[in-house]
């Protein structure tokens, strides 16, 4: 591509001789002859550190902050910004040709993102999507890396999509990503509100922080669907009240959309929704009133693309499962279930759900993530202590903290409240442990890996499938009756 077609709508001062390139990148490990470099400044590396030496490899032109003295250096305001829109022109601005469909909140996007690509699938739609447990090029899988990838990534993937054929492209959204300006210059169609708990403190430090950088999507959004039922659901319904606005409840009459007549069962809820001029019934097959607000925001995402009440409501009757996400591997004589609940809201929203069709003893099995935020800890122990009969407390992705200090600054919650726990380090052992006391019409809920293979134990990787191991077990199991 000519450097000119690449820095087509940014702005920059100075000057630029004439060349054409193939790869743009901020990271110096990448950099390579002929690319353009962008000094971005990161938590521990100043790109600007290494613009000089990028011109020595051989890329053509640096991009800066500030001036670095160099020849063939242009100045912009915001180099992380720019990078987005210079990976954008680079691969022809593939979001601008496909409708965008982006999710955020702190519990429900991984499973809102599903469901919408489910239900446009059935409508006769080619959808692409970016989230938690993997990207898809239509029915192609391709691994996740992160929840939102960087710029470079993001629209290579997105080009790859829009050549496949796909209409939509339907994204996770992390606060991360926004914050850190990855999808810059994206206008997003539809946006989805799910809701919003404590999380990633260690990060943004304040939920005023984490709340505003979640709104970076509405900003850039289209039309706004908004759980109404989250207290900061209410705040973006008033702050964006101004756009083309859709609150849904399951709970109050004064949103657009309401669920009424809502029954629960084991694996489903039933509901209707209930909208202006419009009622459809839908048996909805995930359980929990969670549930409903994930069903309803992904319905909503989809009738806002300018399909029927009536459609949506009927393919909602019919949508699969999510990997890891009140996933159940084992059905009988016990009952076991895989789950991603990894914060105190994620924990009491699925054993909540679960726990009155419940009818021999709730076991659960969690831990705690190490060098995040630890005020979470407590609120998911005390999260876990309301429902769990038993609880298995063991590792979640100790990452370099002592697993054993994460274990003993929680567990004095359950023997202060007279708790039955076990607590095992070794993640594995203890899914093994639970699994032997299981006894007939008990459920196992394994909370925190969900879709999840791997541990990070001292900073290593290592590889952990809580599917894997359920069915071992029960192929012994089975061999032993």
């Amino acid at each position: 591509m000519n450097i000119q077609s690449l820095l087509k709508n940014i702005e920059y001062t100075g000057n630029v001789k004439d060349f054409d390139t193939d790869f743009v990148t901020d990271d110096s490990r990448k950099v390579r002859p002929g690319c353009v470099f962008v000094c971005s400044r990161g938590l521990t590396f100043d790109g600007h550190t290494f613009a000089a030496k990028a011109l020595e490899i051989g890329a053509k032109l640096v991009v800066c902050e500030k001036d670095m003295g160099l020849e063939d250096q242009i100045i912009v305001k915001n180099s992380r910004q720019t990078y987005s829109l210079l990976c954008a022109n680079l691969f022809d601005n593939p979001a601008e040709k496909m409708k965008m469909i982006g999710i955020t909140g702190t519990n429900g996007k991984t499973t809102s993102a599903f469901l919408i690509k489910d239900l446009l699938e059935q409508m006769g739609k080619k959808v692409g999507l970016m989230g938690t447990v993997q990207n898809m090029i239509d029915q192609q899988i391709i691994p996740a890396k992160f929840t939102t990838p960087q710029p470079y990534e993001l629209n290579a993937l997105l080009s790859q999509m829009y050549k496949s054929g796909c209409e939509y492209v339907v994204m996770e959204v992390s606060s991360q990503a926004l914050v850190q300006n990855r999808l810059y210059g994206i206008q997003y169609d539809v946006a989805v509100f799910t809701n919003l708990t404590q999380d990633h403190l260690d990060y943004h430090k304040t939920m005023e922080n984490y709340f505003d950088a979640k709104c970076i999507l509405f900003d850039n959004s289209k039309k706004i669907i908004v759980n109404a039922d989250d207290d900061h659901g209410k705040i973006v319904a008033e702050r964006y009240k101004h756009k083309d606005l859709v609150t849904f409840s399951a709970r109050m009459d004064e949103t657009d959309y309401t669920a009424k007549n809502i029954s629960f069962t084991r694996n489903s809820v039933k509901f209707l929704l209930v909208g202006k001029g419009s009622i459809n019934r839908v048996d909805f097959p995930m359980p929990g009133e969670y549930s409903v607000h994930n069903a309803m925001g992904a319905a909503l995402a989809v009738t806002a693309l300018g399909f029927t009440d009536a459609q949506v409501s009927k393919a909602l009757c019919s949508v699969k499962g999510v990997k890891g996400r009140c996933e159940i591997l084992v059905k009988e004589p016990f009952t076991v279930i895989c789950d991603y609940a990894h914060t105190a809201d994620g924990l009491e929203n699925i054993l909540s759900s679960l726990r009155p069709f419940i009818t021999g003893r709730m076991m659960v099995l969690f831990g705690c993530a190490g060098e995040r935020d630890s005020a979470k800890r407590l609120p998911m122990a005390q999260a876990v202590g309301r429902y769990a009969d038993y609880v298995v407390f063991t590792s979640d992705n100790p990452r370099k903290e002592d697993p054993q200090d994460i274990i003993d600054s929680v567990k004095g919650y359950f023997e202060e409240k007279n708790i039955p726990y076990t607590a095992e380090v070794d993640r594995r052992k203890a899914i093994n442990i639970a699994l032997n006391m299981l006894q007939y019409n008990d459920t196992l809920i394994l909370c925190g890996k969900g879709h999840e293979d791997y541990q990070v134990l001292n900073g290593i990787t290592v590889y952990l499938d809580e599917h894997e191991i359920v069915a071992k077990f029960m192929d012994k199991y089975n061999r032993g009756k």
